[in-house]
Order: structure tokens, then sequence, then C-alpha cells
């Protein structure tokens, strides 16, 4: 149908531009009042006759392939129109994708947050609970220090003690004995002695 169309209009326009061209030189011609002679009129009324021609020639033979790459041409861009909508969508879609993965990503950084909170919860006991356990170790461990301490100063002390038990005896023993209760002690030594044999 564009074809038809296009063939009345330029066989129209071509018609029109002859009928014109013809018309002027007649008139030209047939007036020959001498403003413009006729071999002028004649010389413009071939060149618009070739005008006419080339134009016709031009239409006729060039109008199919200029056509043709003008809808080549449309086709075309309507194909690149028909990609770049395809790529929109898809560019759509992997932004929506994002979109989501980003949602996504602010709620797998708050479980993040949340399981670092409760082990380092955990981990806070399980250092409390040694420390408490370290700590009676340490307690135990300087109550048995304290207690042998203790059992060796009693030691200390009661080896002082008689010590002093002794010496405190022998100086009284040493006032208070008498040569006779000497010689007595002697004999009774010398008994002692005797009687392991």
């Amino acid at each position: 149908m564009k074809n038809a169309s296009w063939k009345k209009i330029s066989s129209a326009a071509l018609s029109v531009l002859m009928v014109l061209a013809v018309a002027v030189a007649a008139t030209a011609y047939a007036s020959g009042d001498g403003a413009i002679p006729k071999e002028k009129w004649l010389d413009l009324l071939w060149r618009t006759t070739n005008f006419a021609g080339l134009l016709f020639i031009l239409v006729f033979f060039l109008k199919k392939p200029f056509a043709d790459g003008l809808s080549s041409r449309r086709d075309g861009i309507k194909d690149q129109l028909e990609a770049l909508e395809s790529r929109k969508a898809e560019a759509e879609q992997l932004y929506k994708e994002a979109e989501a993965k980003l949602a996504r990503l602010d709620d797998e950084v708050n479980s993040i947050i949340t399981e670092a909170v409760k082990q380092g919860e955990a981990e806070k006991a399980k250092i409390i609970a040694d420390a408490e356990r370290n700590a009676g170790d340490i307690k135990r461990q300087a109550e048995m220090a304290v207690a042998h301490e203790v059992a060796e100063a009693k030691t200390r002390l009661k080896g002082e003690i008689a010590e002093q038990a002794v010496l405190l005896a022998e100086e009284l023993v040493k006032k208070n004995i008498q040569p006779a209760d000497q010689s007595r002690m002697v004999e009774l030594s010398l008994e002692k002695v005797g009687g392991i044999q």
C-alpha cells in the first residue's frame, strides 16, 4: 500500500511539473513581445523537461533501494530498541535482586552481631568461671601454705619452749641441788646401769 501511494504521489508531482513547464513555455512563446527571446524559453522548456525526466528516472530507479535502506535502518533501530528494552528489563531485575540482597545483608549483619554478642557473653561467663575456679585454687593453696607455715611455726615454737624448759629446769636443778642429792643421783644411775647388764 505504501508503494502504491508513493507511485501515485510521484506521478502526480511529475505530471504537475510537466504541465507547469509546458504552460509557462507556451505562454512565453505565444507572447513573443521580445523581452525574453524564444530560444531562451525553449532552452528553459528543454531544461525543465530534462530535470523532470532526471527526477522521474531517479525516483523510479532509486526509490526501491532508498526505501529498502530506510526500511532496513528502521528495522535496525527497532531491533536496537527491543534489545535496549530487554537490557533495561534485565538491569531492573538485577537492581531488584541487588536491593533484596542489601535488605538481606542488613539482616545478616544483625544476626552476625547478635551471634557475636551471644558468643561474647558465653566467653565472658567461661572466663569468669575459670577465674573463680583459679581463685578458689589459689585460695586453697594459700590456706595450705598458711597451715603449713602455722604447723612449722608451732613445731619451732614447741622446740624453743622445750629448750627453754630444759634450760630453766637445769638452772633450777643447779640452784636447788645439794651435794647429798648429787651423790644419791649418781648411785641411782649406777644401779640402773648395773641392772641393764
